[in-house]
C-alpha cells in the first residue's frame, strides 16, 4: 500500500518547485511599488535615484520580458509551426486557455524512443530531466540507464508515480505512439524518417479557477523540467543500449 506524503514532505516539495516562481512573481509586483512609495525621501541622493530608478524599470520590465520572450520560446520549444497547429491525443474537444507544444528530434527509430519513454515514472525509470532538482524535492529517484523489459507493459488505468504517496494515471496507451496522462498532458512519437523520429509533449491549461495557481507557480518549472525531459530521453535513445 502506499504512503501518502506528510505535510511536510509536500511543502518542501512546493517549496522547491513552485517557490522561485512564485517569488519572482511577487517580487516583479512589488519592487516598482516599494520604489515609488519611497521615492519623496530619497529624491535627495543621485545614486539613491537611480537605484530607485532601476528597481523601478526592472520590476516593470519583469513580467513583459517573461510573457513576451521567455514563456513562448519554452512554450513551444523545439516544435514546428505544423506541430503546434495539430490536434493530438489527449487534446479533448474543449478550448483551453494556453497550449505548450514542445519536441525534439531523436535519430532512433520509435520504437526504440518509446521503450525509453513509456518507463517514466517516480517508481521505476524516473523522468530523464534533472534528478538532482528532483530530489532535492523529495522524489528519490534514479533516471534508468538501461530499458527495463519489466516495465515495458502499462495499460490505461494504471498508476503514474509523481512523488512518494502521489500519482496519477495513463489515460491512453497506444505504443509505440502516443502516451496520455491524466493531469499531465501526451506525449506523441512519429516516425519522421528513415531511423529518425519525434518527441512531441503536449499539454495545455483548461479554464478553470486552479489555472492562475498553475501560471504563477508550476508553469515555469513544468517547462524547463520537461524540456530536459526530450533532451534526456533524446540522449538515451541515441546513445545508450536498450
Amino acid at each position: 500500500m502506499t504512503t501518502k506524503p506528510t505535510p511536510l514532505q509536500l511543502t518542501r516539495a512546493f517549496t522547491v518547485v513552485s517557490g522561485g516562481p512564485v517569488l519572482l512573481a511577487l517580487a516583479a509586483a512589488v519592487a516598482p511599488v516599494v520604489a515609488l512609495r519611497r521615492w519623496p525621501s530619497r529624491a535627495g541622493g543621485e545614486t539613491v535615484r537611480r537605484t530607485a530608478w532601476a528597481a523601478t524599470a526592472a520590476g516593470l520590465a519583469l513580467p513583459w520580458v517573461y510573457a513576451g520572450l521567455v514563456r513562448p520560446w519554452l512554450q513551444h520549444w523545439g516544435s514546428t509551426p505544423e506541430e503546434r497547429r495539430r490536434r493530438f491525443p489527449g487534446d479533448g474537444t474543449g478550448s483551453p486557455l494556453s497550449v505548450a507544444t514542445r519536441a525534439v528530434t531523436i535519430h532512433a527509430p520509435a520504437e526504440e524512443v518509446w521503450r525509453w519513454l513509456v518507463q517514466i515514472g517516480q517508481d521505476r525509470g524516473g523522468f530523464y530531466s534533472y534528478d538532482w532538482l528532483e530530489n532535492v524535492a523529495g522524489c528519490e529517484l534514479r533516471t534508468a540507464t538501461r530499458v527495463h523489459p519489466e516495465w515495458q507493459e502499462v495499460r490505461p488505468g494504471d498508476p503514474l508515480v509523481l512523488f512518494p504517496g502521489v500519482a496519477t494515471r495513463f489515460a491512453e496507451v497506444d505504443p509505440p505512439h502516443a502516451l496520455v496522462i491524466e493531469g499531465w498532458g501526451a506525449y506523441v512519437v512519429e516516425p519522421a524518417g528513415d531511423g529518425w523520429c519525434r518527441l512531441v509533449a503536449r499539454s495545455h491549461v483548461d479554464r478553470e479557477p486552479r489555472a492562475l495557481a498553475y501560471y504563477l507557480g508550476i508553469e515555469l518549472p513544468h517547462g524547463v523540467m520537461e524540456r530536459r525531459m526530450l533532451l534526456g530521453i533524446k540522449q538515451h535513445a541515441e546513445t545508450l543500449p536498450l
